[in-house]
């Protein structure tokens, strides 16, 4: 969990914690939900500071979009690294079920997409999940149809995840998951 700000640090380094903050507050609660003086509070500052740091909640948002995208990619780095081919696509398929264990990631994740009602996010979303795109092309040289099963996979998961299905006893569970989710522990 975030803690409060330490109270010596430029503006970038304030900028930059407030956006971890807002990172984890948006994957809870969206958008929408999310009272800007909450972050705020959070990160020990006013309001009005959090204002001046980023002058609207969509840019806020923005922040928080960055990282998880950045987040997402970094995964797939270094997943890929080192490997090439199928060998690279399935490391990052493996390194992605992995990120979404992590609940805020997932969250973070679908309040992203769900936000795409605003253009400005929407511009931010689509050039953020276009360079993961670009990314899996040029690590995995996988054609088209493989990129877009992969993708295709991964927002399946990504509703297996949101739902708890792995948790799930019921045969229609276990025909869906992939054989990685589908093992008992």
């Amino acid at each position: 969990m975030a803690t409060k700000i330490k109270t010596r640090q430029t503006a970038e380094e304030r900028r930059e914690a407030i956006a971890d903050i807002a990172y984890e507050e948006f994957a809870l609660r969206g958008l929408h939900g999310t009272p800007t003086s909450d972050i705020a509070k959070k990160a020990g500052i006013s309001h009005a500071y959090l204002f001046r740091l980023f002058p609207t909640k969509t840019d806020l948002f923005i922040a928080a979009s960055h990282r998880c995208f950045q987040r997402t990619y970094e995964t797939f780095r270094k997943a890929a690294e080192g490997k090439e081919g199928p060998e690279a696509l399935e490391a990052m398929g493996h390194a992605y079920i992995e990120l979404l264990n992590d609940r805020t990631a997932l969250l973070a994740q679908m309040h992203n997409f769900t936000a795409c009602e605003d253009p400005e996010i929407c511009a931010v979303v689509r050039e953020g999940f276009g360079k993961l795109v670009q990314f899996v092309e040029q690590a995995s040289g996988a054609d088209p149809d493989t990129v877009r099963i992969f993708f295709a996979t991964g927002m399946l998961l990504n509703v297996i995840a949101a739902m708890n299905l792995p948790e799930l006893d019921e045969p229609w569970v276990h025909r869906l998951l992939p054989p990685k989710l589908a093992e008992k522990p």
